[in-house]
């Protein structure tokens, strides 16, 4: 019963990711992440810029999905600069793939993680991302561990997710599906040896950026 209870616990994200169980349910979410209106609610280049990228670094795009925010990252870091897209699904990994190859994106590099280890190697990243992807965290101290060791020195964390809040994941509930709020978040994160440097609203009543560093 306790190794039951411990489970539980450990897997909090366990609501978000019922519709991501099966390869038929990932399919339905690659069609909509791959919709026509998604920069319109995503805005991409703002995203972009906000997270200082420079040429020649190293950004990991954590929880890729189908590889959306690839094209940008790779135009953002240029060709001596490197990509390492991330997820925990080889479906979606396939995707991301064939969305580099489409655009002829010869800096990234695929890395299949795990739920508790994305795989980045060790004191790799100028940045890492996680777009949409922090409240699917089911052990989130043991993945922010990791994230931090394949930190840079001086490296930079980006959370981009969306409020906990009515309304704030359009055609989703942001009230059931996110773990956190914003400020529940930054806690959660700087209690794992992080420091906040900056919050940001990305899109107006939906999403949040907060860039971190490593303590």
């Amino acid at each position: 019963m306790l190794l039951v209870m411990i489970a539980l616990v450990a897997q909090v994200a366990d609501q978000a990711n019922q519709a991501y169980k099966t390869p038929e349910q990932r399919k339905g979410i690659a069609q909509r992440l791959t919709a026509p209106d998604r920069d319109a609610r995503q805005r991409p280049l703002e995203l972009v810029k906000a997270l200082g990228l420079q040429r020649g670094q190293t950004v990991a795009d954590l929880g890729t999905g189908v590889g959306y925010l690839l094209p940008y990252l790779s135009e953002a870091v240029g060709g001596n600069g490197q990509v390492l897209a991330q997820d925990i699904f080889p479906d979606f990994l396939a995707k991301a793939r064939a969305t580099a190859e489409a655009e002829r994106l010869n800096n990234v590099r695929f890395i299949l993680g795990n739920t508790t280890d994305p795989k980045l190697p060790a004191h790799s990243c100028d940045v890492i991302l996680v777009l949409d992807a922090y409240h699917h965290f089911d052990f989130p101290q043991k993945m922010l561990a990791r994230i931090k060791s394949a930190m840079k020195p001086g490296g930079k964390l980006a959370i981009v997710d969306y409020y906990k809040r009515a309304g704030a994941m359009p055609g989703g509930d942001a009230v059931n599906h996110i773990r956190l709020d914003i400020d529940d978040m930054v806690r959660e994160v700087e209690a794992e040896g992080f420091k906040a440097l900056s919050r940001k609203e990305h899109i107006p009543q939906s999403q949040y950026l907060v860039l971190f560093e490593a303590r």
